[in-house]
């Protein structure tokens, strides 16, 4: 609680940021040790988070220390109604919910998610009253969380308040491991699925990743939130809203390399070819 008010002070005192060409619309780097503001772009727009929302899910469902190893029925009211969106996880399958964390945070399955809700001692609604709850104790004042998925853009916050959840996020041992997994075997209907991260940096050479969540929804765009060390320092990163992966990737390579005092990629625009 400590680190996460000292982060919280130096976040409100910070006066200005170096500035990269970030194609997110909203960026906001920080040292995690001293707080200090690295790189900033709109760190203040509320703008939907998408995925994102998970790692609050994750936290909720484990401070209720729940029995990780109860099988949790995967059921029709897991199913996204709200943007369709598929799901490798089917309805009738039973699974530890240790291993529904896993699906909920590494792959950034909907069903997943919303059967850790559900499943949440006292329901949807307790559920709900423990994640207001928890963003009252963080100080996320410009966040709103309607449901565990992300796929409302109702769901919303600020790259600032997000610093605030990825530092409180990686606090939780399982989370950690979860999120910089690469890739894990599940056992789902009595054989093993192979299931892999949403974040391709994840175990690719040059990344120390000590937390990891991709989100995209069309109103939120291409998101992201990481934890990692780069040149000695525990850096946390949030990039909001990107048109493409390849955007938010490449901002995120070019937030490596600023830390590591590597040449940083320039955004050339491109102009259209002109028929004569």
């Amino acid at each position: 609680m400590k680190k996460i008010l000292t982060l919280t002070l130096f976040l409100c005192v910070a006066s200005s940021a170096l500035a990269l060409p970030f194609g997110s619309q909203s960026a906001l780097v920080i040292d995690e040790s001293s707080g200090q503001v690295l790189l900033e772009k709109n760190a203040d727009n509320v703008v939907p988070i998408a995925s994102l929302t998970k790692l609050m899910t994750a936290m909720v469902v484990l401070d209720a220390r729940l029995d990780m190893e109860e099988l949790i029925n995967i059921d029709e009211q897991d199913v996204d109604v709200i943007k369709h969106s598929t799901s490798r996880v089917p309805v009738g399958a039973s699974i530890a919910r240790k291993d529904v964390l896993q699906l909920a945070l590494m792959s950034s399955d909907n069903r997943a998610a919303a059967s850790l809700a559900r499943t949440y001692p006292g329901g949807i609604a307790a559920f709900d009253v423990a994640v207001q709850a928890k963003l009252l104790a963080l100080g996320m004042t410009h966040t709103t969380i309607e449901e565990p998925t992300g796929l409302s853009f109702h769901n919303t916050s600020t790259a600032s308040d997000l610093v605030k959840m990825a530092s409180a996020a990686s606090t939780y041992a399982d989370i950690s491991r979860i999120t910089t997994d690469s890739r894990d075997l599940i056992s789902i209907k009595g054989r093993q699925v192979e299931y892999h991260n949403t974040n391709g940096f994840v175990g690719k050479k040059g990344w120390d990743i000590m937390l990891s969540k991709t989100g995209y929804t069309v109103e939120a765009g291409r998101c992201i939130i990481m934890k990692i060390k780069a040149a000695g320092k525990n850096v946390i990163m949030v990039l909001l809203n990107a048109g493409a992966n390849s955007t938010r990737n490449r901002d995120a390579l070019n937030v490596r390399r600023f830390l590591s005092d590597e040449k940083v990629a320039v955004i050339k625009p491109r102009h259209p070819k002109v028929r004569v």
